[in-house]
């Protein structure tokens, strides 16, 4: 058995020195190395001799197969012209040029407005899409018989579990957290809502808001407007001025309607005679609406509103970005338009 295996070993070594080629190359390593060659056939045979020499017979064996491989090897590398040349990267040359992305303005907003507030100690929460009517009207004092229903009317989904519906503001996450939470707290709501608006410029089916609640023991309208004011400075410049018009929200009561001086006007001072294309030649730009929460909301999760009072405002993202950058159609968000998303 062992003299086959030496014979086998000279055969193939002869065989390899031989070999004018990569073909033939290949065909000695299967006939000699292959699973069904003649150096695999021997090791079948193994099992012939006496147990004493198994051991050696095996050893040897692997020895032979290793140093046909290596045979075979050496004779492909210089049968193809020499050692391989190993690749060379300079390093120091420059990388590959890559392409920065830009956040997109609506982030970038929504950013922006967050970290205004949470450095007024503010905590940003947030909370589900699709809502059930309770939490998105009934628990912000919006029965089914209301007027003012119509105008948060969204879209209905099926569902075995009951009537839901995709939240038309963020509100309902504020009386999700009023259920789970004692006051004092102040917290902001960003996310995204929907109602059946018609798309056009200014309106969308879908669009963001940031929705801010404040809680707690003697809080007040002064407080609200303090807030607002820190929060319009810094969102639209040192020299915004801020006005609070009379309004109606069902959760809030008083509400108001927030406007800021338009800040385009400042800087078009000299286009005299010209209308300003950001207010209309109005002079104010309305941002957010807002106002006390209302006493029934606050009984509907168990405050008592004799012990706490709070403030509540809300606005459009979509809104702030139009204001802020100039942005003439809120479509443009959506169109995923490079050239309009670099600007940013």
């Amino acid at each position: 058995m062992k003299e086959l295996i030496q014979r086998l070993e000279q055969e193939a070594l002869r065989e390899i020195r031989a070999a004018a080629g990569g073909e033939m190359l290949e065909a000695a390593r299967t006939k000699y190395l292959g699973r069904k060659g003649l150096l695999t056939e021997a090791f079948k045979k193994i099992g012939e001799a006496s147990a004493e020499e198994r051991p050696a017979l095996g050893s040897l064996i692997n020895e032979v197969k290793g140093r046909l491989g290596a045979a075979l090897d050496e004779r492909t590398r210089a049968a193809s012209g020499g050692e391989e040349k190993a690749e060379k990267i300079d390093i120091t040359l420059p990388g590959a040029p890559f392409r920065r992305g830009r956040i997109h303005p609506i982030t970038k907003t929504v950013r922006d407005i967050s970290d205004c507030f949470v450095s007024l100690g503010f905590m940003v929460v947030e909370g589900p899409e699709i809502e059930t009517e309770h939490y998105n009207f009934e628990a912000l004092n919006i029965p089914l018989e209301h007027p003012s229903r119509d105008a948060f009317d969204t879209f209905y989904l099926n569902s075995r579990s009951g009537t839901q519906l995709l939240r038309s503001h963020t509100s309902p996450v504020q009386a999700r957290f009023m259920e789970k939470h004692k006051p004092p707290f102040a917290i902001i709501v960003p996310g995204r809502v929907f109602r059946p608006d018609a798309t056009d410029a200014t309106h969308s089916f879908m669009f963001h808001q940031v929705e801010g609640l404040v809680v707690g023991d003697r809080v007040t309208f002064a407080d609200l407007k303090g807030v607002l004011a820190i929060f319009a400075r810094q969102m639209f410049g040192v020299q915004t001025r801020m006005r609070f018009r009379p309004s109606f929200f069902p959760f809030t009561e008083p509400s108001a309607e927030v406007d800021i001086s338009c800040f385009a006007c400042a800087r078009q001072k000299h286009l005299e005679g010209r209308r300003c294309s950001i207010c209309g030649g109005k002079g104010w730009l309305e941002i957010l609406g807002a106002g006390m929460v209302n006493p029934k909301v606050f009984k509907g999760v168990g405050y008592d509103p004799e012990k706490v009072t709070g403030f509540a405002f809300g606005m459009g993202v979509e809104r702030i970005a139009m204001l802020k950058y100039g942005i003439s159609d809120i479509r443009l968000f959506c169109e995923n338009d490079i050239r309009f998303l670099r600007q940013f």
